[in-house]
């Protein structure tokens, strides 16, 4: 199965990860989305200026702080290429907006791939509170953002596997695929901290990237820091190649 080649690799993947990474409440600005999820995650609760707007710029940056401001929260652009307008990320550079959290998008063709070892590895359509409870042990997540986590979680729309990857009969890895549209999105891949450099994490992405191609996916496509040099190393061994990067104005 082959997906063609989109005419706006960028914004389709901006797109999908809106999908897969659903926020608690979303407001439409003049071409910009306002996602809020009580400060969970920043993809969850930033504004995503894909579209271009009509209005005057600053009153529109104007709106946007506001709209933070009154929920107690700092406000956050993720900026990409095609952050529109373009004068965009300037404006908000001489607004004091400070550049953090550079992060790699990278896609990668499933037409060949390798096969996982065995494992013992279970997959579920919905999340569970095991699931949760283990990736909050896993990634050392605050607990407080629990329930957050379980109502964005269960609002995604489209298929998706929640996946937990077992070793000498332990919970070792766990992670969550999401396909839409010929992708297979890979997210929240994380391996137990004294477990770590053992292969394991490789083991389950490839699970899920088999789980991906089985249910209709054609690409694979996930995000990562550009200082995280272990997984940029990982993901490279598996053939993920970069499109672009994004990054985070955050007002100082």
């Amino acid at each position: 199965m082959t997906t063609p080649a989109p005419d706006n690799p960028i914004r389709l993947l901006e797109e999908l990860t809106l999908n897969a990474w659903p926020s608690l409440q979303t407001v439409y600005d003049d071409g910009w989305v306002l996602r809020f999820a009580n400060g969970y995650t920043r993809r969850a609760n930033s504004v995503h200026p894909l579209y271009p707007p009509l209005g005057d710029l600053n009153d529109h940056i104007h709106r946007c702080e506001n709209e933070y401001r009154r929920r107690g929260q700092p406000t956050v652009f993720k900026m990409t290429p095609l952050a529109l307008p373009k004068e965009l990320d300037t404006a908000l550079a001489r607004r004091g907006y400070k550049e953090q959290s550079v992060t790699s998008v990278q896609t990668l063709s499933l037409e060949s791939l390798d096969l996982p070892q065995p494992e013992t590895v279970t997959l579920a359509p919905d999340v569970s509170d095991d699931w949760l409870a283990l990736f909050c042990r896993l990634s050392e997540t605050n607990l407080r953002h629990l329930d957050t986590m379980r109502r964005m979680i269960a609002s995604i729309v489209p298929n998706r596997c929640f996946a937990i990857l077992h070793r000498d009969g332990a919970p070792a890895a766990i992670g969550l695929a999401v396909v839409e549209k010929g992708y297979v999105g890979l997210y929240d891949i994380t391996t137990a901290a004294a477990l770590r450099n053992r292969g394991i994490g490789r083991q389950l992405m490839l699970v899920l990237l088999h789980w991906g191609r089985d249910n209709g996916a054609a690409q694979a496509y996930l995000q990562v820091m550009t200082t995280n040099a272990p997984a940029l190393r990982l993901y490279e061994t598996l053939g993920f190649r970069e499109v672009y990067q994004y990054w985070y104005r955050v007002k100082a």
